[in-house]
């Protein structure tokens, strides 16, 4: 995992059949924030698909690989100063095609991201 533990940490996690729901805390002194951007951290989109994928392979104990991205909305910036906690719910089906994958990131009453797609 490249992320968790050093760019992020669960403080809360839980999971039932095809659904994965943790709170995790970013960590705002974490380099990536010095180029990305100095005087206004954000959390890069990329990063954000990282932790999808990585909790993902947390609740099906395997390495995944997105296939396709039907629905990938960035619909506010994270700051890691401002909003460090932010829960991210993972919900997941086995199909012929892969897994076929819904993801939100949020807080409170501010959606960050929205996702569908296909893990392999």
């Amino acid at each position: 995992m490249l992320l968790k533990s050093n760019f992020y940490h669960i403080i809360n996690a839980s999971q039932e059949d095809g659904q994965v729901a943790n709170t995790i805390e970013l960590n705002a002194a974490h380099p990536i924030f010095q180029g990305h951007f100095p005087e206004q951290p954000v959390v890069p989109g990329v990063c954000m698909m990282q932790l999808i994928t990585e909790i993902l392979e947390s609740a099906v104990q395997r390495k995944v690989l997105l296939q396709k991205a039907g629905m990938m909305k960035f619909l506010q910036m994270i700051d890691p100063v401002k909003q460090p906690l932010v829960d991210v719910t993972v919900t997941y089906k086995e199909e012929e095609a892969g897994l076929k994958v819904s993801a939100t990131l949020k807080r409170d009453d501010k959606t960050f991201m929205k996702f569908q797609g296909i893990f392999k």
